[in-house]
């Protein structure tokens, strides 16, 4: 059995994981305001829970891997930096053995997810997958014959902070203006969409303030003009960075995931469309785009293979 935390920018997510299956799971939120020692702490009270769940003690866990926002050095166990919380250089794989005794592995939350989804999920008997996952941001990661592919200085993956839009102010965590995950994540969806709410979506949210990702395709399916709108939009802003990464990598399979990933194909085949418009010379799309399988626990069960896999070049 293994241990896999998947670190997000509202929850930390930790998971039992047998024969590459979930079998428990606790969560608690993070924030901003929760600063790295804090989390630390929510990792290791979650992480007893669930072994206390199953009766079991760290003699009966092979290690614990932990997928972490931004940028990390997996061999040394570090965040480097993150945009989403206040992590900069830290040491969370010492900090974690200082209450665990446990082999810690730490590497990007999105190249986890891809290394889940590449192992059992959708990308599985695949050469080579990227993963984008869409949340709070837009992750991802990359995988080459079941390996992640971490780049000569561990920081390779980071499809959110392409840039396509060089003429935009629109900050983005990490500091540049004009970032895909500024347009292409579940909060820019929903941002898009409050900034022209419809009543209908108001209506299906129970309120302004409550409108999300799935209140836009909830009210497009009831013919909602205002929401087709927002998702045309969006699925033009979507379809762009991932035509960057086919041109650039050329996967032989892109996976979706995060939560709006399961839309499936309301997502999936606007999006091939409008990549297939795009693609060099009027070439037929070869990379299938696909959504994902593994859902919510594709973080999870990608951090619990890091450490006895150790799939990272």
């Amino acid at each position: 059995m293994y241990i896999g935390v998947d670190l997000g920018g509202t929850s930390v997510k930790v998971g039992l994981v047998d024969n590459n299956k979930l079998v428990e799971m606790r969560t608690s939120e993070t924030g901003r305001d929760k600063s790295p020692h804090d989390l630390v702490a929510d990792i290791v009270r979650l992480s007893k829970e669930v072994m206390d769940e199953y009766n079991i003690d760290e003699g009966y866990v092979g290690s614990i891997g932990i997928g972490c926002p931004g940028l990390v050095h997996p061999k040394q166990g570090i965040i480097i930096k993150t945009s989403n919380f206040d992590f900069e250089n830290f040491h969370i794989k010492n900090e974690i053995k200082k209450s665990l005794d446990l082999d810690v592995y730490v590497e990007n939350d999105a190249n986890v997810a891809a290394l889940g989804e590449a192992t059992v999920g959708a990308a599985k008997g695949k050469s080579s997958a990227v993963v984008v996952t869409i949340g709070t941001g837009v992750g991802g990661g990359i995988v080459i014959d079941g390996k992640i592919f971490s780049g000569a200085f561990a920081g390779a993956g980071e499809v959110g902070h392409q840039i396509i839009k060089f003429d935009d102010h629109m900050t983005c965590g990490c500091g540049r203006a004009g970032c895909w995950e500024q347009y292409a994540s579940a909060t820019a969806l929903i941002n898009q969409a409050k900034a022209v709410a419809s009543h209908k979506m108001i209506e299906i949210a129970g309120g302004y303030d409550n409108i999300e990702a799935k209140t836009v395709f909830d009210a497009a399916d009831q013919g909602d003009e205002v929401a087709w709108q927002v998702l045309n939009k969006y699925f033009d802003y979507l379809a762009i960075g991932l035509t960057n990464l086919i041109n650039i990598i050329q996967p032989e399979v892109i996976v979706l995931g995060g939560g709006i990933s399961a839309q499936k194909d309301k997502l999936v085949a606007p999006v091939v469309e409008r990549v297939q418009a795009q693609m060099y010379g009027g070439l037929k799309l070869e990379t299938s785009i696909v959504a994902a399988t593994l859902g919510n626990s594709a973080g999870i069960i990608g951090a619990a293979l890091v450490g006895p896999s150790k799939k990272s070049i």
